[in-house]
């Protein structure tokens, strides 16, 4: 299944123009974005380490332990997200375990992209 499918429902989308900041390192992290629309980078310490594309996740790690942002999230063109916080993510992964399966292959992934940068 597809993360839009899991989030078709859902209305609110975050519109951020190209060039503002999302979330940045060290910020609390209260919740996940899916980009819906454009094309965003991650940056941990002013490095691009990745480019989102819609479909693409990204502030999970900070939504499941509760940790500080590890990465700077960036708009490089015009960006929908739809926000997800912690009680939406635990109805979503209650609702459907493979929406929890769908972010931790997207966290492992990440995890081991980014290690090369570090």
């Amino acid at each position: 299944m597809k993360l839009e499918e899991f989030l078709m429902h859902q209305t609110d989308l975050v519109a951020v123009p190209v060039g503002h900041t999302v979330f940045s390192e060290g910020d609390p992290g209260h919740s996940m974005y899916v980009l819906m629309a454009g094309c965003a980078d991650v940056m941990i310490r002013g490095k691009v380490v990745e480019t989102l594309q819609p479909g693409d996740i990204v502030g999970e790690m900070a939504i499941i332990d509760d940790s500080p942002r590890a990465a700077t999230l960036v708009a490089r063109e015009d960006c929908n997200f739809i926000a997800i916080d912690d009680a939406k993510f635990r109805e979503l992964t209650a609702e459907n375990p493979d929406f929890a399966l769908h972010v931790m292959r997207a966290m492992a992934t990440r995890l081991r992209s980014v290690s090369t940068f570090l």
